[in-house]
């Protein structure tokens, strides 16, 4: 038994076609097919179905493939482990971000990055966190930056920063009229919410106290996909949105008139990177890492410690 023929049973099982499988592996399909052959004469069972169309892992076979995946993951932390070691930091990173964070954050520090390891190639991808938990799972990410806590097993999170919420109510004299705000000074009924999906809904929830009265949402008439559009709806209209304090870096003056802080100690999202606990490019999260706190503006850096909304 191989890894190149783990690897195979792994490829067939995700494309179902020996073709298909082959040239994901780029192999000949004859060589695919022959030392699949060959592991299932070794184990003495038949992991695939081959008189299905496509072909399809038997009993057996799932469970196999399922432990081959197990072993080809650790296998590839091996590689990772001594890569990491090596003096300089080099390789491929996987970054996942949250919508509410990746309009903010990224400017901040990734041409930095890029100047500063020019040896790892990093890709961005920007999902909701559900998706971004389900890809670390599947380790199609290296790492997400989240907010936390998430309360999901098998998976380390690292605190970067913190960051306030604010009312943000240009077209509300009860909201302006006052220096910092109390979570009962914000009616629900005007309170306009990102979509479902967003953990930043759940969080403005939380921090508003609106558990209870989530039957009043009826009465709100927009939810936005970005924070962004909340922005500009409540500058249009009417309502309230709760902004991150990254959000706030590209108000001008007239419109952060409009905020309003929290009165201390201030609500706030933790912003983490998360990892699975098996995780072993250490050396380069930490270069990330490092990265980011270097070019986090001062009025995060030196925020104090507040109340942190749940997901």
């Amino acid at each position: 038994m191989t890894l190149q023929q783990l690897e195979y049973i792994v490829a067939l099982d995700t494309h179902r076609r020996f073709s298909t499988a082959a040239a994901a592996c780029h192999v000949s399909q004859p060589s695919l097919s022959a030392l699949v052959q060959k592991l299932e004469d070794e184990l003495g069972v038949k992991i695939f179905d081959r008189s299905r169309q496509p072909v399809a892992p038997t009993e057996i076979g799932q469970e196999i493939i399922a432990h081959a995946r197990l072993v080809l993951l650790e296998a590839n932390h091996l590689r990772e482990l001594v890569r990491d070691h090596r003096e300089n930091i080099t390789g491929d990173f996987r970054l996942g971000i949250i919508p509410t964070l990746a309009p903010y954050l990224l400017p901040l520090f990734l041409k930095k990055f890029a100047e500063k390891h020019p040896l790892v190639s990093l890709s961005v991808s920007e999902r909701t966190t559900e998706g971004l938990l389900r890809m670390l799972k599947e380790n199609q990410l290296d790492a997400a930056l989240l907010a936390t806590p998430t309360g999901e097993s098998g998976l380390s999170e690292t605190p970067i920063f913190q960051e306030e919420f604010a009312a943000y109510a240009p077209h509300e004299p009860s909201v302006l009229k006052k220096r910092y705000l109390l979570a009962k000074d914000i009616d629900p009924n005007r309170l306009v919410l990102l979509e479902e999906g967003h953990c930043l809904r759940k969080q403005v929830i939380n921090l508003c106290q609106l558990q209870k009265e989530q039957s009043r949402f009826r009465n709100i008439h927009y939810e936005a996909g970005s924070l962004e559009t909340l922005r500009r709806l409540v500058e249009a209209h009417s309502g309230i949105t709760i902004l991150p304090q990254l959000a706030l870096l590209d108000l001008d003056e007239d419109q952060m008139q409009n905020v309003r802080f929290f009165q201390p100690p201030a609500p706030v999202r933790e912003i983490s990177l998360v990892t699975r606990r098996t995780f072993s490019k250490v050396k380069l999260l930490h270069a990330l890492r490092d990265v980011i706190v270097e070019n986090l503006p001062q009025a995060v850096l030196g925020m104090k410690e507040g109340r942190v909304m749940g997901v």
